[in-house]
This record gives C-alpha cells, sequence and structure tokens, in this order.
C-alpha cells in the first residue's frame, strides 16, 4: 500500500518530479525518458524504481522495453493526506468568519 509520505520522499527529487510530468503527459520509455536529463539510464531506472513503489508509475512491457505511465494510485495517496489539513483548514476559516458575522451584528 502506498502512503504519503513514500510519494512525497519520491517527488521530493528533482530529476523525479521531471521523470513523473514527462510520464504523466504521456506514456514513455526509460530511453525516452533520459533523453534532456543530466543522468544516464541506469539511474533513470532507478528513479523509476522509486517512482513505481510509490504508486507514481506503472510499467509494462512492449518487445524488449519497458513502457512507463503515471499511476494515479501514489497521488490518491497523498490527496488523502492533503484532504485531511484542509477539511480541516476549511473548518477554522468557516469558524473565524461565523464569529466575525456575530461581532459585526453585535454593532
Amino acid at each position: 500500500m502506498t502512503n504519503a509520505a513514500q510519494v512525497l520522499d519520491a517527488l521530493g527529487d528533482g530529476t523525479r518530479r521531471q521523470i513523473f510530468e514527462r510520464v504523466a503527459r504521456r506514456p514513455r520509455s526509460v530511453g525516452e525518458l533520459a533523453e534532456g536529463l543530466p543522468v544516464s539510464r541506469p539511474a533513470v531506472s532507478q528513479h523509476l524504481r522509486v517512482l513505481e513503489d510509490a504508486g507514481l508509475v506503472r510499467a509494462r512491457a512492449e518487445g524488449t522495453r519497458r513502457i512507463y505511465s503515471a499511476d494515479p494510485s501514489g497521488l490518491t495517496a497523498l490527496r488523502s493526506w492533503l484532504d485531511r489539513f484542509w477539511t480541516d483548514a476549511l473548518d477554522a476559516f468557516r469558524e473565524a468568519a461565523e464569529a466575525a458575522a456575530r461581532r459585526e451584528r453585535r454593532r
């Protein structure tokens, strides 16, 4: 099971973020992903392994190549974690707005 910490750790690296952004646009091979990156193909493969473990990408075999595409399950885990904070923030905002409205009515 993917957790938010894995996703945050995986996306905490700039190269992995670039790789994820590329596969989010369209599926790509390791060779395609390595183009324009300042790392070797083996390094890209290692980054992909981290992204795959975090539930952010998935691979499928296509002949002798592996094609990587975005996997929404990692982002779902991250969003669930963030939603807890968002809900608390919205509740606090609502309470502050209601308190301000009550003060305004008393004037």
